[in-house]
């Protein structure tokens, strides 16, 4: 299973150190599944050190920053560890996203283009049938550039911002619980089904089959995974 471990990427040279060094951990960080039952949560320092090529002292720096984000926790004389929410945190931050997905959703029928509405169906265009659970890996990303994507439409800054923060956990979630339960089949349904609602700038209908397809994934979560 894809993204257990930090993949580091190069640091850009257009940043201090100490930003590129925030920056390349940030989206390693953000870009891995937290929690698969495998994911490795302790960051090795040593190891880290040696990657950028730098000394600790920039690279602690940059892991505290972190550490004020909530993203990692730092446990003196245990290490530093990413941060995964407990399941009652997980439920709420997913009731919170469909409520603001939900209202993302009707903004769109009102402020976005058609054009913007077709980029929407573009996500999907090679998955069909079977082509869902044998590219389940680009499924799962494309799944959720969907929901970032609705988020993105709607034009509203705030709801940008808060989701945002929202965004590490419930990004890893989805692509967690897409491999189960055939989700991913009934996933692809629904998305066309809100597509179609968008299309046809039927606010309340749209609205309604986001809400429902994101509490499904909470319903999910709290029967079936286990994150205690």
């Amino acid at each position: 299973m894809a993204n257990l471990t930090l993949q580091i990427e190069p640091i850009r040279s257009d940043f201090s150190l100490k930003m590129r060094i925030y920056d390349s951990l940030r989206n390693a960080i953000m870009n891995m599944n937290i929690y698969d039952d495998d994911a490795e949560l302790r960051l090795d320092e040593r190891k880290l050190s040696e990657q950028f090529g730098i000394s600790r002292t920039p690279l602690r720096e940059a892991l505290a920053r972190l550490e004020q984000e909530g993203l990692v926790e730092i446990q003196p004389r245990r290490g530093v560890f990413i941060v995964r929410r407990s399941k009652a945190e997980i439920l709420e931050m997913i009731t919170v996203w469909a409520a603001l997905e939900s209202m993302a959703a009707r903004l769109i029928t009102e402020r976005a283009s058609n054009e913007e509405i077709a980029e929407l169906r573009d996500l999907f265009s090679t998955f069909d049938g079977e082509e869902v659970r044998a590219h389940i890996d680009e499924y799962s990303d494309a799944n959720i550039a969907f929901h970032q994507k609705i988020i993105a439409m709607s034009g509203s800054e705030l709801i940008a911002e808060i989701t945002d923060r929202l965004l590490h956990h419930v990004r890893a979630i989805r692509a967690r619980t897409i491999f189960e339960k055939d989700r991913a089949s009934r996933s692809i349904v629904d998305h066309m089904h809100i597509i179609e609602a968008l299309e046809a700038r039927d606010a309340d209908l749209a609205a309604k089959l986001v809400r429902e397809h994101t509490l499904n994934l909470r319903d999910h979560v709290e029967r079936y995974v286990d994150l205690d």
